[in-house]
């Protein structure tokens, strides 16, 4: 929210001393302020129901005989409430107000404030402490020669801090504060190592989109999505304590972004852009370099490998999977089940069988002669494994850790467990890939109003909510929609042979998004089969270390 069009109440507390516990409100000042400019007051001693110390009464001036007759908290608190409303609560130390007012609304069975609450002390310390030796408000008050001076009591004490306000908002400008996301942020940003580079940020607007980090020279060094790209960028100043983020600012000399008209739109935006440009801080998007596959050999014995890439050689293909390492588990999680050979050998060797042969966990070559029809069943159920039901690996699986759990073989446990889900991730990885491919065309329409075309699992097309000003109406036939830009090429068919690597991504997300908002979308066209995803594997309990 813009600024100029927030409404702060500035709140004030005299108690009997400095915590709930043994402590009371005895008198209540607030201010309400819009634009600069005083809208209301409200101000009233209060009966603290116990004696006010001496100290206490040497710092505020108010004596017990002053209170004698004064309401209760619980009488002026909702005419205290209904003065706040939904303003934004501002307080010099707020959090020692707010611990009494929301301490009273508990003691009265009222429910907690939920207001936004602005606190002074921290952004007087960033905006402000270089000029004065603290940032006590009678100090502030004397430095800036406010219009009313704090005299430990509430009404006297609130309206200064208002004139604190409006000093902290107008210095708070010039670091390109323009809306309350951005003062409440402002404590933590204007502290931050690259704080002089916040200007860089004032153009970006609240709204979804893409943004770029570039160097200097024009080089992204990184892309991110944003469903408010104003508050995510600015964040990097503030809450982002990751790693990369001080190396990324310290080289950042530009941002750039693009507006789009979805969360959707952004986060496929963003993948495109990091697979076209491939930045040095997106090292997250770039993964799919990385990627491997499962393959299932076309051979007389087929056997299981781990190859970098497909080939049209009509074996039999998962994936493609993130890292080779997590291939290797899914191919140990068939091999528990499925005694598929795991040797090179054609034919017994001088040397012995393999160690697998001899534990009896494969049918090597190596360890006695096999024709293609005894190995034929093995084969066929390794691809049922691939293609088919799930339940072959998964129940087998579940069943080996939990004897290994009972017999308190932890660690090998652990290891079943860590196969079995990489061999449940894989396969609901695999049928989101194929369903997501499978679909020639796909048009749904969300809760807003946004309606997406997508084909083969990549979005192509945007129309925008229904204006309200022509009735809700939109003629389809007369709006050819938005192409969405930088498209891949066709992913193909899963019957075209197994998805390049470099194209998974983007159908990993659009195929996430629609499972998440399946509930929520409404349908206009489909041509193909939008079918259910496989359903979560339920994991057994947790296995002991």
């Amino acid at each position: 929210m813009p600024l100029e069009e927030v409404m702060f109440c500035v709140i004030d507390f005299e108690t009997t001393g400095s915590n709930t516990v043994d402590s009371s409100i005895t008198e209540i000042g607030a201010v309400k302020l819009r634009r600069g400019e005083c809208l209301g007051t409200l101000q009233t001693l209060v009966n603290p129901g116990r004696a006010i110390p001496p100290t206490i009464t040497v710092l505020t001036g108010i004596t017990e005989a002053m209170v004698t007759t004064a309401p209760r908290i619980e009488t002026v608190l909702g005419t205290l409430m209904d003065f706040i409303g939904d303003a934004v609560i501002v307080a010099h130390n707020a959090r020692f107000d707010m611990a009494f007012l929301q301490d009273a609304l508990r003691r009265d069975d009222r429910p907690p404030a939920t207001n936004t609450v602005i606190d002074t002390v921290p952004l007087a310390r960033r905006l402000l402490r270089d000029e004065v030796p603290n940032c006590r408000l009678s100090t502030l008050a004397r430095h800036f020669r406010f219009a009313h001076t704090p005299t430990h009591r509430a009404l006297d004490d609130a309206l200064a801090t208002g004139d604190l306000l409006h000093v902290l908002l107008d210095r708070a400008s010039a670091l390109g504060v323009t809306g309350l996301d951005d003062l409440r942020s402002l404590p933590k940003m204007a502290n931050h190592a690259q704080a002089s580079k916040l200007r860089l940020t004032d153009r970006l607007p609240r709204e979804p989109g893409v943004y770029l980090f570039r160097e200097p020279a024009g080089r992204v060094l990184y892309v991110g999505k944003a469903s408010n790209l104003r508050s995510r960028v600015r964040s990097y100043f503030s809450s982002d304590d990751r790693r990369k983020v001080g190396p990324l600012l310290r080289e950042m000399g530009r941002i750039d972004f693009k507006r789009t008209a979805s969360p959707l739109e952004a986060a496929v935006l963003e993948m495109r852009l990091i697979h076209h440009l491939e930045p040095h801080y997106n090292r997250e998007g770039t993964r799919w370099r990385s990627s491997v596959y499962v393959k299932l050999t076309a051979e007389r014995f087929p056997r299981l490998t781990v190859p970098k890439l497909p080939k049209d050689d009509d074996a039999i293909y998962l994936g493609p999977l993130g890292s080779r390492s997590a291939a290797q588990l899914v191919v140990e999680a068939i091999q528990t089940v499925v005694p598929l050979r795991r040797c090179n050998a054609t034919k017994p060797t001088s040397r012995g069988p393999c160690v697998p042969a001899q534990l009896g966990v494969s049918l090597c070559l190596c360890d006695r002669p096999l024709t293609p029809e005894e190995y034929s069943p093995t084969a066929e159920l390794a691809k049922r494994c691939l293609t088919g039901d799930p339940a072959i690996v998964v129940d087998a699986l579940t069943d080996r850790m939990r004897e290994l759990a009972a017999e308190e073989r932890f660690e090998e446990a652990a290891l079943t467990r860590d196969r079995l889900v990489a061999y449940a991730d894989a396969r609901r990885r695999q049928h989101l890939l194929d369903r997501q491919r499978g679909l020639r065309r796909l048009e749904v329409e969300d809760a807003s109003g946004n309606r997406y075309e997508f084909r083969r699992g990549h979005l192509i097309r945007h129309w925008a909510p229904p204006d309200p000003r022509t009735s809700g109406l939109r003629i389809d036939a007369l709006d050819p929609g938005r192409t969405i830009e930088a498209l891949p090429r066709d992913p193909g068919d899963p019957a075209s042979g197994p998805l390049d690597a470099e194209l998974a991504d983007e159908l990993l997300l659009a195929g996430r998004w629609l499972d998440r908002n399946a509930g929520r979308v409404r349908l206009h066209h489909v041509d193909g089969e939008l079918s259910s995803p496989i359903t979560p594997v339920p994991m057994p309990g947790r296995v002991p270390d």
